[in-house]
């Protein structure tokens, strides 16, 4: 049997030069001339500086001796002559300083006009309402100032979703829609292009309506002109247009029913409101841009208007819920007997798309003009659709 491991050599190496003792005699650790002549260095090399331990040769020590030590003798801190505070002209002045202290607001000084506004120059009317009084703030505005009256509807913020002059529809759910009197028309029954405010219910203008149409148009085909309805707002820019083209309205020509087309902006399809094949009561149908129906309108059997309203009721996809409506209201006799300037109320649901609020208003001036639009001083309201 062999020997294992085999030729084992002997542990540690032999090292250079012969030998197996560790470490070698010669040419071991340290190595000769370690460490190297001249380390350390001789103290005495360095200069001495103040503030550093004593060193050989004579060097000053640390602290330093009395004289050119620390603390100095003069110049120190506090300084003896001119320190802080001053002993003459220091703070605060004992003469010559500052005065008293002057009140607030300062009195008026010449030349200036007195606390508050400055007074009106002549020809000028007295200073805007909401602002507070000459002298003071006053007191906090609790409420913002509105526009009342015959004013312009305060245009609330407008929503992202919402087609620009569209935003005075959503806080409403009632208009007023008044029709304006034209004196050649009700003195000699040429039938002139019609015009409206619409007012919210506070009596602020909401809306201006104005009515584009050809002459011919008016004298020909009566009531059942075609025409387009520019919708202003207080600006002058029109918000809304609406189109109606020729059609009939008779239970009779059921394929040539009355329509009308709402834009908003204009160019922009929003919703039309289209009338139904009917033989007694009126029926609209309210449509959204891709014509789905989103409400109805009935109207009465009777439309004739005699001291009361007639009322066109708007109704729900069930044709059962009420959820507004259109009436005719009653201006007295002889606004009701020589002209055809209407009034109508609007109501909706305060939440409905502002666009079907359009298309509401819409069917609004196209009532107007199918029953109740003179031509010749002569009105087309009557007895069911025949």
């Amino acid at each position: 049997m062999s020997q294992y491991p085999p030729n084992p050599q002997p542990y540690p190496p032999p090292y250079e030069g012969g030998g197996s003792a560790y470490p070698p005699a010669s040419g071991g650790y340290p190595p000769s001339g370690y460490p190297p002549t001249g380390y350390p260095p001789n103290p005495d090399a360095y200069p001495s500086a103040p503030g550093y331990p004593s060193a050989p040769g004579g060097a000053p020590g640390y602290p330093p001796a009395p004289g050119g030590g620390y603390p100095p003798s003069s110049g120190g801190y506090p300084p003896a002559s001119g320190g802080y505070p001053p002993s003459s002209g220091g703070y605060p002045p004992s003469s010559g300083g500052y005065g008293q202290p002057q009140p607030y607001p300062p009195g008026p000084q010449p030349g200036f006009q007195p606390q508050g506004y400055p007074q009106p120059q002549p020809g000028y009317g007295p200073p805007p309402m909401g602002y507070p009084p000459a002298g003071g703030v006053g007191a906090p505005i609790s409420q913002q100032p509105t526009a009342s009256g015959e004013g312009w509807m305060i245009a609330p913020q407008k929503p992202l979703s919402c087609p620009p002059g569209l935003e005075y529809l959503t806080t409403l759910d009632q208009l007023l829609v008044k029709q304006k009197v034209e004196i050649l028309e009700a003195l000699t029954g040429f039938e002139t292009q019609n015009k409206y405010t619409v007012k919210n219910s506070l009596g602020q203008k909401v809306f201006y309506a104005v009515e584009d149409s050809s002459c011919c148009g008016r004298c020909f085909c009566g009531a059942l002109h075609p025409f387009d309805m520019k919708i202003l707002d207080n600006f002058k820019n029109e918000v809304i247009h609406m189109y109606r083209p020729l059609a009939c309205q008779s239970c009779w020509f059921p394929c040539c029913l009355q329509k009308m087309e709402v834009h908003s902006p204009p160019g922009n399809l929003v919703g039309s409101v289209e009338q139904e094949w009917t033989i007694l009561s009126p029926k609209f149908s309210i449509k959204n841009a891709a014509g789905d129906t989103v409400l109805y309108i009935e109207g009465p059997l009777c439309t004739y208007s005699v001291c009361g309203d007639v009322e066109f009721k708007v109704l729900a996809l069930d044709e059962s819920t009420v959820v507004g409506r259109i009436s005719k209201q009653w201006s007295g006799l002889l606004r009701e007997a020589f002209t055809d300037a209407d009034f109508f109320g609007v109501t909706f649901p305060m939440d409905l798309d502002v666009k079907m609020k359009a298309v509401m208003l819409a069917a609004c001036f196209l009532i107007d003009f199918m029953f109740f639009d003179k031509t010749n001083n002569r009105e087309d309201d009557g007895f069911g659709m025949c």
